[in-house]
């Protein structure tokens, strides 16, 4: 009996863990893949106008945070805020940019004189289906490339840079195609 239990125990032990294993939770830690990205601006009008007419994002409903909403959520301490809410693409795992201002308390500006000038996020890739397009956009709405842009990346894909109406980098990558 002693020799059965022996070679039975580490079967049913395998077994056992084995069932375990297959009923741990192997659920996703997020539930999206997406993330959506909040970027405080010190004019709401002209950022809307930009991030839209510019760059080419949609926008959506956006919303007003109370200062009471904000500060029991630990983002503010007392000050509002009214936020609109842009999205690059449609459905639901677009990615959504939230462009937000503070009107009875304006933030304070960091260095963004290069993107290693200040610790945090310092700039968003978008990536478009028509760099030539874009430059259009950008010309017309008097935006200058920054550096040596647009630079072939590899074959016809290309990047260009710029800043948003807050000095924010922004990185465009995408294929120069002739109109």
């Amino acid at each position: 009996m002693r020799k059965l239990l022996t070679l039975t125990l580490p079967l049913v032990l395998t077994s056992f863990l084995a069932l375990a294993d297959e009923s741990s939770d192997d659920s996703p830690a997020f539930s999206s893949p997406t993330v959506d990205i909040g970027i405080v601006v010190s004019d709401l009008e002209a950022s809307a106008k930009f991030y839209t007419e510019v760059l080419g994002l949609t926008e959506k409903k956006g919303f007003t945070a109370t200062a009471e909403k904000a500060t029991a959520f630990g983002l503010t301490d007392q000050v509002g805020a009214d936020i609109r809410v842009f999205v690059l693409g449609e459905g639901e795992g677009a990615t959504k940019l939230k462009l937000m201002a503070f009107p009875t308390k304006p933030g304070a500006r960091p260095d963004q004189s290069y993107i290693h000038s200040t610790v945090g996020i310092s700039y968003l890739t978008l990536r478009v289906s028509d760099m030539k397009a874009a430059l259009d956009r950008l010309k017309a709405a008097g935006v200058e490339p920054l550096g040596e842009t647009p630079a072939q990346l590899n074959g016809d894909v290309h990047l260009t840079t710029v800043r948003d109406p807050d000095g924010n980098f922004l990185e465009l990558i995408g294929p120069l195609k002739s109109s």
